[in-house]
């Protein structure tokens, strides 16, 4: 008696080029899937961030230029100023610029010989980015001492990296009208405050639909008038 073994039948050739055709075209898919979401995720996380530290700044300013104050007193003998407050604003260069004094210092060490009055800057400057590109950066000076000249001094750092314009404007509270530029030191607005100020920051927009994202708001200032502690109202 003769045993039968079973016949067994190979792959051919050309079906297993064809199987490892449609393994790769389906790995294919798969991976530009996961890797278009992840690069979907890199994005919308990026944009997160930068929402977020546009936001940050336009509150701080908001809070810094909210506490804005000027002051009568000045010593007469200009050997002896050791302190001079003031809120000036003006275009230069690429953008605007404020120097102000402001009561929104905050100190960070436990009793630190520091008041809550500080001079603040902010002005538009250009940079180079992680790229090496030149771009425009809004930038934030402060010195937590206010000394005799409020425009100088202290640390800079950037609060706003890439944008395209920003733009302050002041309401005079006695003209009730709008003005580009301010001077509490001299002039009409001397020892005088704006009621408010408009701040307008324009960025580039991720969007390929805009070209442009604005991001505007108002601040009102409480104090209007320079202090005056040698007056007394009975």
């Amino acid at each position: 008696m003769r045993l039968r073994l079973p016949h067994f039948h190979g792959f051919t050739l050309v079906e297993v080029l064809a199987a490892v055709a449609v393994f790769a075209i389906v790995a294919a898919i798969v991976f530009g899937g996961f890797s278009q979401t992840m690069r979907n995720r890199a994005f919308v996380e990026a944009q997160s961030e930068r929402v977020h530290v546009i936001r940050v700044a336009m509150d701080r300013m908001v809070r810094e230029i909210s506490s804005a104050y000027a002051s009568i007193h000045v010593n007469p003998n200009p050997q002896l100023v050791t302190m001079r407050t003031g809120f000036v604003g003006k275009r230069e260069g690429r953008g605007s610029r404020l120097d102000f004094t402001s009561f929104s210092h905050r100190r960070l060490y436990r009793d630190a010989h520091e008041s809550d009055q500080n001079e603040i800057s902010y002005f538009v400057t250009e940079l180079s980015d992680d790229d090496g590109r030149r771009v425009l950066a809004l930038m934030r000076r402060e010195q937590n001492r206010v000394d005799e000249d409020f425009r100088k001094g202290g640390q800079v750092s950037t609060l706003v990296e890439g944008i395209k314009a920003f733009e302050l404007r002041y309401l005079d509270p006695i003209a009730l009208e709008w003005k580009e530029s301010w001077d509490s030191t001299g002039g009409p607005e001397q020892n005088r405050l704006p009621a408010q100020v408009q701040i307008r920051l324009v960025v580039p927009s991720s969007s390929r639909e805009r070209a442009e994202e604005v991001y505007a708001t108002r601040v009102a200032v409480p104090i209007t008038w320079a202090l005056n502690h040698a007056v007394y109202n009975p």
